[in-house]
């Protein structure tokens, strides 16, 4: 379960922080509309404040000014255009194709251009009810754009007033990810979870964990932090240091299980990695309340256990030996986690400016980039673009959406047929087949309470209120729990029409059937010029090698002792697990899509684990290489490096570099120096895991391949029938 859902957390959380200032933000303009005027200008007012809510999205502030900024603009002209050519048949229904196809054209510039493209569909319907004058078209433009820019100066100001506690929350559910990511780590050494479903986990939690990191980056890194700051930087820092340990833990699972799967080490291991994903989860719970956090898991029983099992451990003959080997660097590496837990712990308590807030790089390069380019927009005006069929699709869509209601035996709430479309119909099959079942539910749910609320409760004060709460809850579940937020939208508009019209008869009725009429349209149209995710494979996949060898070059170097600082390997590394991310969630996407359109998922499966583990390899060799710093030989470690290395990187399909003909020094036993045979062993598990890797390629492109020949063929025994 999402952390944000607990109650424990719910309260603390940005998303009800959000919720709550959305709320107060539109009502409270509503209500100082009314004061001074009457309530036809109060609802224009109001529904410019809440279109631009749509925008106020948890982002830097620089961002958020010009995201709202955008929204008040483009959604006042959208507003103004529609009113003015009401009065036209034609012209109106010119003017809604063209908003539409330009409106989901934005999301080209990726997720955050996502609700604007919503916010001017939903202006253009409220937009389309009755034939205005130019003159009142004029004012309903103006009072629109007073609310939108209303609620766009009172939340600047909150979020203002309030950033540092918004870096918190936003710091701290970076934080519970890296807490469930450690809960899915304890899993791998329970033998009644299967070993390949615990990495398919890792691997889709990895993907959810970097976006919250870079939420985190993003506002808690961005420019000089103020002394109050200090310690939400420090604490950051001790994250991500803390998420290199948990990454590094990754060993050889299958060995350990086959070696010790009915003792009690293993049991033993699984309840200290759980425990430190508690530890790593109070330290969120602190956080999102302001407070330093204290450690309150002891370890000490089950170290004790552990210590005591080692010690009584028979010698061990060969793989025997290895295994054994293999547990002690498992136990010394979750020692190693215990131990930046405690340091994190201490990061969240040290007075104010106590600790060193700046890492030795340049934080900007981490940090996400605002740009939108008419280029861009341009690029995509064609056939062969996503994006421009996901636009047509959409407009024709909504057109039909329009048109069909016109048919229905009323007419005063049209628009919210289409007004369905536009929330269901999704740029992928995926989530339009999900926004489509929790549309329906969550509808039919908030016309039944709403019809309750109406039926029992007639004091204008009291439905405020549940007005109030349901305005709260839709932001608030947006993006944890669309269902909770299409119950809430449904109560809002039936709320607000009990409000306003209080003796308005059927408008429960229509509501559900307006938004089955839509599902069904937008359900239709979802197979209109569709994009499914097996087109974009090939790309993604080659996207995701590019990184990967580039990545270990870096790393590469990093081992090596070439650069001054790791500045380009965790450059690297973000890049390529954002390209990991990417495929990672394209593949999710494509399980939810009809059974005909599925291509290699077995296979595409395999290869993000295996590139997954590349990094788990990678940041234990680092790691390694510093525990065992005393002493080490560096001419025989950079030996066994460079060939290893260049092992991996003919595996990937790499140009090999200059120094890769080095003599393979990984064959000369080095035994003084106490870190040699876990080198070696790593060093073996990465060979493999890279091997793997490209086999892994070979069969995507096999699959993919042997899918293209077939559908081929149908399409020739299409054509001759």
């Amino acid at each position: 379960m999402h952390y944000a859902l607990a109650p424990r957390t719910f309260l603390f959380s940005h998303y009800f922080y959000t919720g709550l200032r959305i709320a107060t933000g539109i009502v409270g303009l509503t209500w100082l509309t009314y004061a001074i005027s009457d309530l036809p200008t109060a609802m224009a007012v109001s529904i410019g404040a809440l279109c631009t809510s749509l925008m106020d999205l948890p982002s830097p502030l620089r961002h958020k000014f010009n995201e709202m900024l955008a929204g008040v603009l483009a959604c006042s002209l959208v507003a103004l255009l529609v009113s003015l050519s009401s009065p036209v048949p034609w012209l109106l229904r010119t003017v809604i194709v063209l908003v539409t196809f330009l409106a989901s054209m934005m999301v080209v510039y990726g997720r955050k251009a996502m609700p604007l493209q919503f916010v001017a569909l939903f202006v253009m319907m409220l937009s389309t009810g009755a034939a205005a004058t130019p003159l009142q078209a004029l004012r309903h433009g103006a009072l629109f754009f007073a609310g939108g820019a209303g609620y766009m100066a009172y939340a600047m100001v909150v979020v203002w007033i309030l950033q540092r506690r918004l870096k918190q929350q936003v710091l701290a559910e970076a934080l519970y990810e890296l807490a469930t990511y450690t809960s899915i780590k304890a899993g791998c050494y329970d033998m009644a979870m299967p070993l390949p479903a615990q990495m398919e986990k890792l691997v889709r939690q990895q993907s959810a964990l970097a976006e919250r990191q870079q939420a985190s980056r993003d506002l808690v890194l961005r420019g000089k932090p103020t002394p109050n700051e200090t310690i939400l930087v420090q604490v950051h820092y001790a994250m991500l240091d803390l998420y290199e340990l948990v990454l590094s833990t990754h060993t050889d699972y299958a060995l350990l299980r086959q070696h010790f799967a009915h003792g009690p080490v293993l049991p033993l291991l699984g309840d200290l990695v759980g425990k430190a994903a508690q530890d790593i989860e109070s330290v969120a719970y602190a956080t999102t309340r302001n407070r330093p956090s204290q450690q309150e898991i002891d370890y000490t029983d089950e170290l004790r256990a552990l210590d005591q099992l080692l010690h009584e451990l028979p010698p061990g003959v060969g793989e025997a030996a290895e295994a054994q080997a293999v547990l002690r660097g498992a136990c010394n590496k979750i020692g190693d986690v215990i131990v930046a837990i405690a340091q994190m712990h201490a990061a969240s308590q040290a007075p104010h400016g106590a600790l060193p807030v700046a890492a030795s790089v340049d934080p900007t390069p981490f940090l996400t980039q605002q740009r939108y380019s008419l280029g861009i927009l341009f690029a995509n005006l064609r056939w062969s673009s996503p994006t421009f069929r996901y636009a047509l699709r959409v407009a024709m869509a909504i057109s039909v959406g329009l048109m069909s209601s016109e048919w229905l035996p009323y007419k005063s709430h049209g628009y919210w047929t289409a007004l369905t479309i536009a929330v269901v119909l999704k740029p992928t099959y995926s989530m339009t087949r999900q926004r489509r079942e929790d549309r329906l539910v969550g509808t039919a749910i908030g016309c039944l309470l709403t019809a309750v609320i109406l039926h029992f409760v007639h004091a204008p004060a009291v439905l405020f209120g549940f007005l109030f709460v349901a305005t709260a809850a839709g932001p608030t579940f947006l993006n944890i729990k669309y269902r909770y937020t299409a119950v809430a939208a449904s109560m809002q508009a039936l709320l607000l029409i009990g409000l306003t019209v209080p003796h308005s008869t059927g408008v429960i009725g229509a509501r559900l059937l307006d938004t089955l009429v839509g599902t069904v349209i937008a359900t239709f149209f979802s197979f209109v010029l569709p994009n499914w995710e097996y087109q974009n494979l090939p790309k993604l996949v080659d996207a995701v090698l590019d990184a990967n060898r580039k990545y270990i070059d870096a790393a590469a170097e990093l081992l090596l002792k070439r650069p001054g600082d790791d500045f380009h390997y965790r450059i690297s590394r973000k890049r390529f697990m954002d390209n990991l991310a990417s495929l990672s969630a394209a593949l999710g996407r494509m399980l939810d899509e009809p059974a005909d359109k599925q291509r290699a998922p077995a296979e595409l499966n395999r290869f993000t684990v295996q590139n997954y583990l590349l990094v788990a390899h990678m940041a234990a060799l680092r790691l390694l290489l510093q525990r065992y710093a005393e002493n080490l030989p560096r001419a025989e470690v950079d030996a066994a490096l460079t060939a290893t290395f260049a092992q991996v990187r003919d595996s990937l399909g790499a140009v090999p570099q200059a120094d890769a003909t080095a003599p393979g020094g990984h064959s000369k036993w080095i035994a003084h120096w106490p870190g040699w045979a876990p080198l070696q062993r790593r060093l073996r598990l990465l060979q493999q895991d890279a091997a793997q890797v490209a086999l892994s390629r070979d069969a995507i492109g096999i699959a993919l391949g042997r899918a293209r020949r077939q559908e081929a063929v149908s399409k020739d025994d299409a054509r001759i029938a």
